[in-house]
């Protein structure tokens, strides 16, 4: 008896002991290393990229060199025997004439100092002569949340004023909509998009660094090369203008309309009604019009028995390119955290997958998209033109801007809430002593910012991971100052540079953490979900009943 017992106690030790090194062995594949990261990161952010803007020579030479990484790593051509997608977009660049406005008062407003103003309109120019204002509130028609700024609101011809961000955002009303927390209709995208099916001639957002969560400097984009993807009705379903209001501008005009105190109130108010400001608009958009076609990067490692299936792995490989100088000088917009970083991060992963002794059950695609910056336009080329199928595709990971400031206990999962692989984070982040966030802050919508969105909408589950605001090193409070200092003085600013001080320990954290969920979904046989609540679950749903 004594000599079973004495087995059973051995076996179940070796089995622990065997669980244990299996354990350590998953979590020890790779690493993807920080010094990687940092050659690639050397590479993309260097001048000679000239800021990797689409449709430039910046583009031929990153494209070429992630090209050239791919078939170093061993990785077979994405789409049908190339590393290449084309994707067809027109680049539209806008120059304003002032904005004049009149009415009981009339001002002036300069481009730069006072708005932005650009068009999607394919024509050589474009005018507001004399368009009746009228504020609409947020500028949102939210049928779920019982929310209609249009309501018996005739704005054919007219130009729209309107909120960024949601009626919820500092309301105090965590039930009004989502609260502090942005919904899509916060989204300038969404707007914009809104105007649009109203009819209205023209739109601008009055920018608030809150609710917006970065300055104006970001939005500021006049005399910008501007893409989009090329439409059959050559954009002129949407509005003659589109643009943005400083705060300071915006306040004028609906002070001169009786509209005083705090707008975000007064427009978040249950009987509130647009408002007719008795004033009209003029302005004059010069453009210049540039048909070409940017590229996707995807490369493959099929898989070993279900190669139908895949993981898809993405980061924007495209930045700002050359625009105005800081006050040292600089013009060309660099992107090393945005998004050198992600590319970066996502070439390190490849590197591991294919040191692989045993290549993963389901394929693992590797996608570099174009024109994030423009407007998630990649992304969303490649989500309705997929080259492997949407349905088949079992989940999106997704780097953008990682942080450049070390090692975090915790990582940040944009947009918590949505879906199965938060579950996969949680589980991995917990083996590895660290914990799991959402977003700090969640009123930025950045759920919606990113090139997951795209797969998102056409119910593919996605997951964007970022490394946390607590530092290893130097905790919490030193963290936060890092990513408000990135925000406020470098995110879309030339000062978004390489350096060799800079710190990609973070980004390899990320960078692993997302190969071992990656290398765990492409083993399965199972398909995670979407969360009960998202938006996104019954287009899943009905994606999988196919």
């Amino acid at each position: 008896m004594k000599l079973i017992k004495i087995s059973i106690f051995i076996a179940i030790v070796s089995i622990f002991l065997n669980n244990c090194k299996q354990k350590e062995a998953v979590i020890a594949v790779g690493p993807v290393t920080a010094n990687d990261i940092k050659n690639h990161i050397a590479v993309l952010a260097n001048d000679s990229l000239t800021g990797r803007m689409p449709f430039t020579e910046g583009e031929n030479k990153t494209i070429k060199y992630i090209e050239k990484q791919f078939k170093k790593l061993g990785l077979e051509p994405g789409n049908h025997g190339s590393y290449f997608q084309d994707v067809p977009m027109v680049q539209v660049t806008s120059f304003p004439s002032n904005i004049t406005v009149s009415g009981k008062t009339s001002f002036t407003f300069k481009p730069t100092d006072d708005f932005s103003a650009s068009t999607r309109q394919e024509l050589d120019s474009v005018q507001l002569k004399n368009s009746p204002l009228v504020f609409a509130g947020y500028g949102v028609v939210a049928p779920e949340y019982n929310w209609n700024d249009y309501k018996n609101l005739d704005v054919k011809g007219k130009t729209v004023v309107v909120l960024v961000n949601d009626p919820g955002f500092k309301s105090g009303n965590s039930k009004l909509f989502k609260g502090d927390t942005m919904t899509y209709y916060g989204r300038w995208t969404y707007k914009y998009e809104e105007a649009a099916r109203q009819g209205a001639a023209g739109i601008f957002v009055i920018h608030q660094t809150e609710p917006a969560s970065y300055p104006f400097t970001v939005v500021n984009g006049n005399g910008h090369a501007k893409l989009y993807l090329q439409q059959a009705d050559k954009h002129l379903s949407r509005c003659k203008v589109e643009g943005w209001l400083s705060e300071a501008a915006a306040t004028k005009i609906l002070a001169s309309a009786g509209i005083n105190g705090d707008i975000r109130a007064f427009a978040r108010k249950a009987n509130f009604k647009a408002v007719d400001l008795k004033q009209t608009i003029t302005l004059t958009l010069h453009n210049k019009l540039k048909y070409s076609t940017s590229h996707n990067v995807i490369a493959v490692l099929k898989g070993s028995t279900k190669p139908a299936e895949s993981i898809l792995y993405s980061a924007h490989w495209d930045h700002l390119g050359i625009g105005k100088a800081d006050a040292k000088g600089d013009s060309i917009y660099n992107g090393a955290v945005d998004n050198a970083s992600g590319v970066a991060s996502v070439l390190g992963v490849a590197k591991v997958f294919g040191q692989l002794k045993s290549k993963p059950k389901r394929s693992v695609v590797f996608l570099m998209v174009t024109a994030e910056e423009q407007g998630l336009l990649g992304s969303e080329y490649y989500a309705t033109h997929p080259i492997f199928a949407i349905n088949k595709t079992v989940a999106n990971l997704n780097m953008d801007a990682l942080g450049s400031y070390g090692e975090t206990n915790d990582f940040a999962i944009t947009g918590k809430g949505q879906n199965d692989l938060e579950d996969y984070v949680e589980k991995w982040v917990k083996q590895l002593g660290k914990k799991v966030t959402g977003d700090k802050n969640p009123g930025a919508g950045s759920y919606y910012r990113s090139d997951h969105f795209n797969f998102a909408k056409v119910g593919v589950p996605a997951l964007d991971l970022n490394n946390g605001r607590e530092s290893t090193l130097h905790g919490d409070v030193w963290g936060k100052k890092q990513q408000d200092d990135y925000t406020a003085n470098n995110y879309h600013q030339p000062s978004d540079n390489f350096t060799d001080t800079m710190n990609t320990d973070g980004m390899a954290q990320v960078a692993n953490l997302l190969f071992n969920i990656g290398n765990e979904l492409a083993n399965e046989t199972t398909f995670p979900g979407w969360k009960k609540g998202s938006e996104f679950k019954a287009i899943r749903e009905k994606s999988l009943a196919k």
